[in-house]
């Protein structure tokens, strides 16, 4: 990962890895594509027959209904979410903060793209900001057509509540807008009987188009593969129509052996819903441990509740970070990056303004240096108190606490 600003390039190939799983590949999954693996070609555009049955049954089994005219799949949801946003003119909205890959796809083809900054912190989506935005820019002339969002979210590993959900959808329908739900967490929640997860399919069915990336949960991120579902009825068909036009002109087709792997894994054989399930507690294990550690050197950060990662403020801690030349989200990255061995993605990556003192923190890292270490978390009654993750978080815990006693000799010296 590269500074923002790199002499001579522009920032969006220097952007923040995906938060992978850290964890060796499923074996059953890896046997699927080495005896696929002599097939050289790809899939038709948007998904063959298999496939898009494969990628059907997924979604039914998960309250969302499809059928494969009105489903599609490509190389990796970035591929999808350009196609999406070249086949719906206007100008794209989103949540702030929000993933640091949505953005660059809108810019890349000349449209800009406004946050809505939630009004509390916690309050996220937030419909009042939504409606302020889209009144904001119809009045500078722009033409707001397509919001992007994510209930199982990235950055910052939060679910957003189903009634506050569907106050921002009611908000986005009568405006008139489109809405893309980039759902590649939804099945990484850490307490799935203590969360209530809704996609916003569930709830304005016309409207919603889903997004789901495989690397969230069933496929390594250098496997590229994920699926769109479309709206029922003629605008939905359209636009199903309009984006395998854009993967066409793009030529993003699956490859035959990712392909391959692909249908193993979204039809859910007991291998793959076992690994799933024993990722999921790894991650939401030390996601809870690393959490502990932050909050309790003084900085803020909201429980993980889903995927593989946590989103900390260390403004509580600003005088210890400017004790150290700290003043923003660029040099905090930086700063923990190299004091943690591991990428640490500043704020400004997703959005949040480049001053504030955000950092996005992944779990994977912590699992271990060797494929032999992360494959023991997996069987580990409590893989935080693996030796080599306990190192990870002892080390985690003691960058924010040398932060915090900093914090605290500014403090003690006004």
């Amino acid at each position: 990962m590269r500074r923002t600003e790199p002499e001579g390039h522009g920032p969006v190939r220097f952007g923040p890895p995906f938060p992978d799983d850290g964890l060796p590949v499923l074996p059953e999954l890896a046997g699927v594509l080495a005896a696929a693996a002599a097939r050289g070609g790809a899939e038709p555009v948007g998904g063959g027959a298999t496939l898009l049955d494969a990628a059907c049954g997924h979604g039914d089994r998960r309250g969302l209904p499809a059928v494969p005219d009105r489903t599609a799949l490509a190389p990796g949801a970035p591929a999808l979410l350009t196609a999406l946003t070249a086949a719906i003119d206007g100008d794209v909205l989103v949540p702030r903060p929000c993933a640091s890959w949505w953005p660059p796809y809108a810019r890349l083809l000349g449209r800009p793209v406004f946050p809505c900054r939630p009004r509390r912190e916690r309050r996220r989506p937030d419909p009042y900001a939504l409606l302020e935005t889209v009144r904001r820019m119809r009045a500078e002339g722009r033409d707001p057509r397509l919001l992007v969002l994510s209930v199982a979210d990235d950055p910052t590993a939060t679910v957003a509540p189903p009634e506050l959900l569907h106050e921002t959808l009611e908000a986005a329908a009568g405006e008139g807008l489109h809405l893309v739900s980039d759902e590649t967490w939804r099945d990484t929640l850490h307490d799935p009987h203590d969360t209530v997860l809704l996609s916003p399919a569930e709830m304005l069915p016309d409207r919603v188009t889903v997004v789901t990336d495989l690397a969230g949960s069933l496929l390594p991120p250098g496997w590229p593969a994920a699926v769109a579902r479309f709206p029922a009825g003629e605008e939905g068909a359209a636009l199903h129509a309009r984006v395998l036009d854009v993967l066409t002109a793009l030529d993003a087709r699956v490859a035959a052996p990712v392909a391959a792997a692909a249908g193993y894994a979204l039809s859910e054989p007991e291998p793959v819903t076992a690994r799933v399930a024993a990722s999921v507690r790894v991650h939401a294990r030390v996601a809870a441990a690393a959490h502990h550690a932050v909050v309790s050197a003084g900085a803020l950060a909201r429980p993980p509740r889903c995927g593989r990662h946590l989103y900390a403020d260390l403004t509580p801690l600003a005088p210890g970070l400017s004790e150290r030349g700290i003043g923003d989200a660029q040099e905090l990255e930086d700063f923990l990056t190299a004091r943690l061995g591991m990428p640490a993605p500043g704020g400004h990556r997703f959005g949040d303004d480049f001053e504030t003192h955000r950092v996005r923190l992944c779990t994977a890292p912590l699992l271990g240096e060797s494929p032999e270490e992360r494959a023991r978390c997996l069987d580990a009654d409590d893989p935080a108190e693996l030796p080599q993750v306990r190192r990870a978080l002892h080390h985690l815990a003691s960058v924010f606490d040398d932060l915090r006693d900093g914090a605290r000799r500014w403090e003690s010296s006004r």
